[in-house]
């Protein structure tokens, strides 16, 4: 799942990184994962257990973000912290289970009463909807609406957003479907719905992540009544526990409890507050003061306080202990534009590779605390991740001498130039691009830095191959994060060549690797999960060796969670942010 000033870090920021950073860092795996509460807790403490646990009703939970989201339309996003929010109004198939840690990893099931059944060839999934669902409006929820909201989310030119996963594995029939919008003749065979409560998807080959896809977003229920399009996000029928009481584009939304959700049906929902506000296009500063003074819960978007604050939390021992440092299955780095010349030569994509100094784009974007120094696509907590380092320099600081000498092999030893694309509310993403820019001045490489806003960054800007073209845009600052916390659901989107698409691309360097390719396909379809791991490895090291990604760090979140905040859980399957499900409030 895809995951800003100009400035780096100032010197009481960085002076506070490396006094820490020997007794913050933990990982997603460190200490015992428990789902048994925790008062206070303590710094990590919401990796490890549920901090404030409580079913204390009542108050308004506050969330804020920087920017706005791309969709809260749960089949057009493709942003971990939408995933994530939009549990709270929405349920998918399966979804992840709302604990700390490896706890969040495992998937349980929500609108469905079990886990998928496999048939013995592995090409069909059937799941059983739990009875008595409903809208907020009363109406039933049938399978028909699952099947409706697969077709909408992955068969359309309207809703962009999102993966294209099941149009990808489902047994392509008819041919071509075009999509609801356009074939109003049944939709596809290859969802059947026997009865109201019965969904059965028809593979094109065995598929063994299949339970985990159906946890994403796009498996919750639409009644194609309602649905037009687009405009769908301002009045999405609710599934969920809560419903949406309003919705201002660009300002707000609001969500209020859904009077129709029977807890029966639910295990995992406890719908505590009596209101949930969304703020959007906060400043990040006005977020962590916000944060700090307890008048907002959560960070949206789960990135982690600004460098000021994180100075200001790292001296003050009482703020640190409301912190939580932890991996959650990222990377940060760039991607190599290998459609764009002169970056379709491999060579021209090592030169980047050797001279980017990766110790100042790691203090740029906070320190180690903020993440280790990355050498591989696959981060260290994702299945299959194995250490390698195809273009090892001193200290990880560069070789400028290396990089000129592939310049040179590209035929561009004068240098060329060329442009960085970064979003305009990430601060630290900008200021590593700084640092890039830097790095890359050095070997002849002139680079401008191009910002463009979050919400349109992968549907208009950087993930749209023709824009890049258009705009000479060479390289493309990304975070990426596991849409599920298997090798596959990390790789499949980035590295596949026939996940590229027109807008909403991940697979940014437009890698299309046919060896790649048949790589993904044969983990898809083994059912032995340590050669799965094996093959991933692989794909790593036959993606680095084509040099289309610059792994810059691990990321990790430095998130603080206010006092008046219960319930708080720091989850591995949602790339290390809080779990959104169940967060309530003591005011």
């Amino acid at each position: 799942m895809r995951r800003s000033r100009t400035v780096a870090l100032t010197a009481a920021a960085a002076a506070a990184v490396l006094v820490v950073t020997g007794c913050t860092s933990s990982s997603k795996s460190g200490g015992s994962s428990s789902a048994s509460g925790s008062a206070g807790g303590g710094a990590n403490a919401a990796t490890k257990s549920i901090v404030n646990a409580s079913d204390k009703k009542g108050g308004t939970v506050t969330f804020e973000m920087k920017g706005t989201p791309d969709s809260l339309d749960p089949g057009n996003t493709y942003y971990a912290y939408i995933y994530n929010f939009s549990r709270l109004y929405s349920r998918a198939l399966t979804t992840f289970n709302p604990a700390p840690g490896e706890e969040g990893n495992k998937l349980v099931p929500d609108l469905a009463e079990s886990m998928g059944q496999q048939s013995a060839d592995g090409l069909t999934w059937t799941y059983k909807l739990r009875a008595g669902l409903k809208y907020d409006d009363g109406t039933p929820i049938t399978s028909k609406d699952v099947k409706y909201a697969v077709e909408r989310s992955n068969y359309t030119d309207v809703l962009t957003n999102g993966p294209t996963y099941f149009r990808n594995l489902l047994v392509d029939n008819p041919t071509p479907y075009e999509g609801p919008y356009k074939d109003k003749a049944g939709g596809l065979n290859s969802i059947e719905t026997p009865d109201d409560t019965t969904v059965v998807f028809h593979l094109q080959h065995p598929f063994a992540d299949f339970d985990y896809l159906v946890s994403a977003p796009q498996t919750a229920p639409v009644p194609q009544a309602k649905d037009n399009g687009a405009e769908y996000v301002k009045h999405v029928a609710s599934s969920g526990s809560y419903k949406f009481e309003s919705y201002e584009d660009g300002k707000q939304a609001v969500l209020v409890p859904n009077t129709n959700w029977d807890k029966s049906t639910d295990p995992i929902r406890k719908q505590l507050a009596d209101k949930i506000v969304l703020r959007f296009n906060i400043d990040q500063a006005t977020i962590d003061k916000d944060l700090l003074a307890g008048n907002a819960q959560v960070d949206l978007v789960g990135a982690g306080v600004d460098p000021q604050t994180q100075a200001q939390i790292l001296q003050d021992q009482k703020l640190k202990a409301n912190t939580d440092n932890a991996y959650g299955g990222r990377l940060v780095y760039m991607a190599i534009n290998s459609k764009l010349a002169p970056f379709d030569n491999v060579e021209c994509r090592k030169a980047v590779q050797y001279a980017i100094d990766k110790v100042s784009v790691q203090t740029a974007q906070g320190g180690p605390i903020r993440g280790q120094i990355a050498n591989t696509v696959l981060p260290p907590d994702v299945p299959g991740h194995q250490d390698f380092n195809l273009f090892q320099t001193k200290d990880d600081k560069g070789d400028e001498g290396k990089a000129k000498e592939h310049l040179k092999a590209c035929g561009k030893e004068g240098g060329f130039n060329t442009v960085i694309s970064a979003r305009t509310e990430r601060a630290t993403e900008i200021a590593a691009a700084t640092s890039i820019q830097a790095a890359l001045k050095k070997i002849g490489i002139n680079a401008e830095i191009q910002q463009y806003p979050q919400s349109k960054y992968l549907t208009d800007n950087a993930g749209s191959p023709k824009f890049t073209a258009d705009h000479n845009i060479g390289l493309m600052m990304m975070q990426w994060g596991a849409d599920w916390p298997t090798g596959y659901g990390f790789l499949q989107q980035i590295v596949d060549g026939r996940a590229v698409k027109e807008t909403g691309n991940n697979n940014l360097a437009q890698l299309n690797d046919p060896a790649v390719n048949k790589l993904i396909d044969d983990a898809a379809v083994n059912p032995d999960k340590a050669a799965r791991e094996k093959i991933y490895a692989e794909i790593d090291k036959k993606t680095m060796e084509q040099a289309v990604y610059v792994p810059l760090t691990y990321f990790k979140v430095f998130l603080y969670r206010p006092s008046n905040a219960t319930n708080m859980a720091s989850t591995s399957a949602f790339s290390g942010e809080y779990d959104y499900l169940n967060i309530g409030t003591t005011k």
